[in-house]
């Protein structure tokens, strides 16, 4: 028998012919693609895949010549032959990333789809027609007919998802058997672990714990009720949101036969607090916690729990993941195979999008635009959850017409008077003595301030034991142990007094008798107000929240929100009522204008007919955080063995993420300011571009953080 073609081979010597390979991709691919009715475009991407292999160049390379050789053409060649081009642009980038479609005109030389389809019709790839005697390929129609370029290529992002996933998957399976993936509990035993759970919450005692239980009763109601769709969670902070929202969402799933529940929250922070208390509620094997500063250490002989969650990482394939809009968003607008893969995962799924007010406004558009195409197209449930809720209406009609978001607790099905701990006052310029001088006369207080310079300046002017000061100067693991020392002090009933800025707004579990916050947003208002009297253990007319000017004018990054704020405050009778929070959001947008809310045009991008497909130029545009920073790593505590680390010549991604705990962001004039002041070492090899070690400790101090003015050695006196 002539030997056969192959895919792969082992070092000991076991061998898996081409066929083999396409057969068990197509059967994955076509698997994960049915969760959104395209299961025969998916079967003849996977077929196609690796027609290339049937070369004899490609047979040479696998028996250990060292030559290169394009095998993805071939079978891009063959979809886009048959007019199957999402699957053409999926086969071409199934190795290299998805390329941009270019035009009729390209050059067979330029790397586009339509470059290395005339390359393809020029013959100049190895002969590799020995497929034909193999296999078929499917006729394919599409799901669905997209309404433009942008939803087109959405879909084939999406089938691209499959397709990678799927190579990997059968790859892994055959070199080493695949172990250790997958598995989790179904979502009837899911909701069925969550009901067992908070069956310890009834029945309830007191009037706030009644009314949490009857909106987290209502949410599981609605999620049976309710068929896959968009929804918001609009409810009041100390509420149970978190709680409620993961009711409807198990409940939702197991009803109406969906694969999994996907968290999406803003910061790390929130991210840690929820994945315990979801793991506690259904079992740390059923949930996966995946952003940057997680870390599954498979450096010495891991556990095979251990392995089962750091490969989740790659295709999101457990029942219940947690995740921050960062990885989120950025995944669906990315060309590469790593960031591409757990696409397919979101069809099917409920999407719990908390702190919804939170989404960036830079690119508002082509997230909304995103959410609207999960749910329209991928039977996604996406549900916007939050106690401000911005006006996204007018987005959605345009994006989603005709199916308008459904409240699940509309104003009515709860008494709001319940959850109202706190009472507000505005006042108008407080200076930072002002501001010391109040904070140091109560034993427990916050202040929220916009401005680094201010939190460190008003620090200094804090009397007495128990004075924090939290901000971004602090590197994380400093941050996190002085959170800790908060909570436990503020527990205790011990002097406390905290000067931050707005990162204890969202996520960090504080409860503050009173808050000071300076003019912001109305929806960081609101967030400062929901660190004051959190447990509601004393009266809301003991509790208040100030809201102060600060004396220097507002950052320009902060300005339009602020005065956003300052209408809606002008204009309602409280700050917390949705008069106010609608009033805030629709100036806020006004003041914005459209083309703030996709500063890169990235949805114009997509439309664009001279570019078909600029999978490349999208993925390269579009980012969550916008802002230039630089990265400096300080070598305290573990830091310091992180960094001995790395000057050994030690570089890995688990490192640089264990790196990241002992790491402070700073902008570029900051950066050069450290520099000038021979404060850092930027010469190390490994060193990420635009990143530095801290040399000169002095300049970081235990209480805030990095310093803000760094001064050289020789005018220290």
């Amino acid at each position: 028998m002539k030997n056969p073609f192959l895919a792969h081979t082992t070092p000991d010597g076991r061998v898996q012919t081409i066929l083999e390979h396409l057969e068990g991709t197509a059967g994955r691919c076509a698997r994960f693609a049915s969760g959104f009715g395209a299961e025969e475009q998916g079967r003849a991407a996977g077929l196609a895949h690796d027609i290339g292999k049937y070369s004899g160049a490609f047979q040479r390379r696998l028996g250990g010549d060292s030559i290169q050789v394009d095998h993805s053409t071939a079978g891009a060649w063959e979809c886009f032959k048959r007019g199957l081009i999402p699957a053409a642009f999926a086969v071409a980038g199934h190795h290299g990333g998805l390329p941009d479609g270019g035009g009729k005109g390209d050059h067979p030389d330029q790397p586009t789809l339509f470059g290395r389809m005339r390359r393809a019709e020029a013959g100049r790839l190895e002969p590799y027609g020995a497929w034909e005697k193999e296999l078929s390929l499917p006729d394919a129609p599409l799901p669905f007919q997209p309404a433009g370029g942008a939803e087109a290529m959405f879909f084939t992002r999406m089938l691209y998802s499959c397709l990678v996933d799927a190579d990997f998957l059968d790859t892994e399976a055959f070199m080493d058997g695949g172990s250790a993936r997958g598995g989790g509990a179904s979502m009837e035993e899911l909701d069925q672990r969550f009901q067992n759970y908070v069956a310890r919450w009834f029945p309830p005692k007191g009037l706030l714990n009644e009314q949490r239980c009857a909106l987290l009763r209502r949410c599981v109601q609605q999620g049976e009720e309710q068929a896959p769709g968009l929804f918001t969670l609009t409810l009041p902070t100390g509420s149970g949101k978190t709680a409620a929202s993961l009711a409807f969402a198990l409940r939702h799933a197991r009803t109406h036969g969906l694969r999994r529940v996907i968290y999406v929250l803003p910061y790390t922070s929130i991210i840690e607090q929820n994945a315990q208390v979801f793991r506690k509620m259904l079992g740390e094997e059923n949930v996966l916690e995946h952003h940057s500063g997680v870390l599954y250490d498979l450096a010495e002989e891991p556990d095979p729990k251990t392995v089962r969650l750091a490969k989740a990482t790659e295709n999101w394939e457990l029942p219940v993941v947690v995740t921050t809009a960062v990885q989120f968003f950025e995944s669906l607008f990315a060309a590469r195979s790593s960031k591409c893969r757990k696409l397919h995962n979101l069809a099917e799924s409920v999407i719990i999008f908390d702190e919804a007010q939170m989404l960036p406004l830079p690119c508002l558009r082509p997230c909304v635009f995103a959410i609207s195409q999960l749910v329209k197209r991928y039977r996604a449930t996406a549900v916007l959850c939050t106690a401000t809720q911005p006006a996204l209406g007018p987005l959605f009609r345009e994006f989603l017409p005709g199916r308008p978001p459904v409240e699940l607790c509309p104003q009515g099905s709860y008494d709001d008077a319940l959850f109202r701990r706190v009472t507000f006052r505005r006042e108008g310029t407080l200076t930072l003595p002002q501001l010391g001088e109040r904070m140091n006369a109560l034993p427990q207080a916050l202040c929220i301030v916009n401005r680094r310079k201010t939190a460190q300046q008003l620090y200094q002017l804090l009397d007495g034991e128990g004075t924090f000061h939290l901000s971004t100067l602090l590197y994380p693991a400093h941050r996190k142990a002085l959170i800790q020392e908060i909570k436990q002090r503020l527990k205790d009933g011990l002097p406390c007094r905290v000067v931050s800025t707005s990162l204890i707004e969202a996520g960090v579990d504080v409860d503050f008798p009173a808050v000071f916050r300076e003019e912001a947003g109305l929806d960081s208002i609101l967030q400062a107000a929901g660190r004051c009297n959190r447990e509601g253990k004393r009266p809301a007319g003991d509790s208040i929240v100030t809201i102060f000017r600060g004396e220097e004018p507002a950052p320009a990054l902060f300005r339009q929100n602020i005065d956003a704020g300052r209408h809606a405050l002008d204009h309602a009778d409280r700050p917390d009522s949705p008069e106010a929070i609608a009033c805030y959001f629709r100036e806020l947008l006004d003041l914005k204008g459209e083309a703030a809310q996709d500063q890169k045009r990235i949805l114009a991008l997509m439309e664009d007919t001279q570019n078909r497909f600029p999978f490349r130029t999208v993925a390269e545009k579009f980012r969550i955080i916008q802002e230039d920073t630089r990265t400096v790593y300080i070598p305290r505590g573990e830091g310091e063995k992180l960094v001995a680390h790395l000057r050994a010549g030690e570089c890995s991604r688990a490192l640089f993420r264990q790196l990241g705990l002992y790491s402070v962001s700073i902008r570029p004039k900051h950066f050069v300011d450290l520099d000038r002041v021979g404060a850092l070492d930027t010469t190390l090899d490994l060193l990420p571009d635009d990143s530095a070690i801290l040399t000169n400790l002095s300049l970081y101090n235990e209480n805030t953080g990095l310093d803000l003015n760094p001064v050289p050695k020789t005018l220290i006196l």
